[in-house]
């Protein structure tokens, strides 16, 4: 560096020092907390929403159960930092994540003030197997139904994902990647009524969601099945493009028994 560009970023130091906001506090107090990133990772399976939650095995709260999350580093962004902290502590990558609520309170972190941004995903659990690294002792699926107490404030961060997820598949059709390339309608539904925590009308379902014009009934049926084979259907996600174009809306809301 030259002198004139290091006098330069002296004088700028300097004047950033001493510089106030439009309160009148100096600039450089605002530079004085953390920010990190918490990963809800949900999943489905045997009819289940599961969570992954990890062991702290570090202080604050070693030993409980907590959302993966850490610290965003200087130099990285948040959504790639979810990222590397996902894969850092479970081992878990390629997995689509997305910004749903960022938490600020006060005391929500024993070592200073830390805001957080939350992740969340929907994968389908089998697919995914998590080992523990890093500060993590252990990784495990929990049903949303029965859960440890949580470090920090990640039980509020969980209910806030839930609702979250509850609200968005009711208007995007994100569950089908959760089922096989080829299911029934009856798998469709046990699905919807897992995410949405509610049991639906069996003909109001299929009427409401044939009506969408979504799936290919194909010429096949269920094997080796003790039952009646159901039909098997397909997700049309090149017809679902289509209809959104057009301005069509997915709208899963059936009328609940």
């Amino acid at each position: 560096m030259d002198l004139i560009s290091y006098l330069a970023a002296f004088i700028m130091n300097q004047t950033n020092k001493y510089f106030l906001s439009e309160n009148n506090v100096p600039f450089q107090d605002f530079f004085q907390f953390g920010m990190s990133v918490d990963c809800v990772v949900f999943g489905y399976v045997a009819e289940e929403i599961k969570v992954l939650l990890v062991q702290r095995d570090a202080e604050p709260f070693i030993h409980s159960w907590a959302l993966p999350g850490d610290l965003v580093p200087m130099d990285e962004d948040l959504g790639d930092s979810a990222a590397n902290v996902l894969k850092k502590l479970t081992g878990l990558q390629n997995i689509f994540m997305e910004q749903f609520h960022a938490f600020g309170a006060v005391e929500r972190h024993p070592a200073g003030r830390v805001a957080t941004v939350a992740y969340y995903s929907l994968v389908k659990s089998d697919n995914y197997h998590p080992v523990a690294s890093s500060w993590v002792k252990e990784t495990q699926w929990f049903s949303i139904k029965d859960l440890p107490e949580l470090a920090f404030d990640h039980k509020r961060i969980l209910d806030k994902a839930i609702s979250t997820l509850k609200r968005r598949v009711k208007y995007r059709p994100v569950g089908f990647e959760l089922l096989p390339l080829k299911f029934t309608l009856l798998e469709l539904q046990a699905l919807y009524e897992a995410l949405l925590d509610l049991k639906f009308d069996k003909p109001n379902f299929r009427k409401k969601i044939l009506s969408m014009d979504l799936l290919l009934q194909l010429d096949e049926v269920q094997e080796n099945v003790s039952h009646r084979p159901a039909k098997l259907f397909q997700f049309d996600e090149t017809r679902y493009r289509e209809l959104r174009k057009e301005g069509f809306a997915f709208d899963i809301k059936v009328k609940a028994n």
